[in-house]
């Protein structure tokens, strides 16, 4: 099996919870923030459904300047933010089909204001950078739905909010 294949069936799983907690994320809550310091539901979310966006970046280019980074503006409705993950993760999981174990070696190098931010093979930005980061914070974000009273889906089996049948 190919790295792509092995990430590809794992990512599969993972994008199909991403998606349901995404779709939960309700827009008259896009401003709810649990602390101060925290950030809006809306950025969390709009962070995570994005995320692949730099997955596909790393699978693409040889490196990544973000010098002038703009981040997009947030989605104005839960469908908006649904569809712009489900953008994110087809240009990704095309990219990443097509990519090889060689490829998957390739150092990848990202910089910000001239400085090296990090230079690591592409298999190793994808895991520590974009799959486990993504995970990270989609738990963050079903605590902000569990905050808010919305009932969190089961990613890894059942929930609180969906037991399995039976249970």
């Amino acid at each position: 099996m190919t790295i792509n294949q092995s990430i590809l069936s794992e990512l599969e799983m993972e994008m199909a919870g991403t998606r349901k907690v995404l779709e939960r994320v309700p827009t008259d809550k896009f401003d709810f923030k649990p602390h101060p310091k925290s950030g809006t539901m809306i950025w969390l979310a709009g962070h995570v459904a994005m995320i692949c966006d730099w997955g596909y970046t790393t699978l693409t280019t040889p490196s990544l300047t973000i010098d002038d980074f703009t981040p997009p503006p947030p989605p104005k409705t839960t469908e908006e933010l649904v569809a712009a993950f489900d953008k994110s993760w087809g240009q990704f999981r095309e990219a990443l089909g097509k990519t090889s174990d060689e490829d998957m070696m390739h150092v990848w190098t990202m910089t910000w204001k001239g400085k090296q931010m990090m230079s690591m093979p592409r298999i190793a930005v994808l895991r520590g950078m974009i799959i486990n980061h993504m995970i990270h914070h989609r738990g963050q974000l079903t605590m902000y739905l569990r905050a808010c009273e919305i009932p969190v889906p089961g990613l890894y089996g059942p929930s609180a909010d969906e037991p399995q049948p039976g249970i």
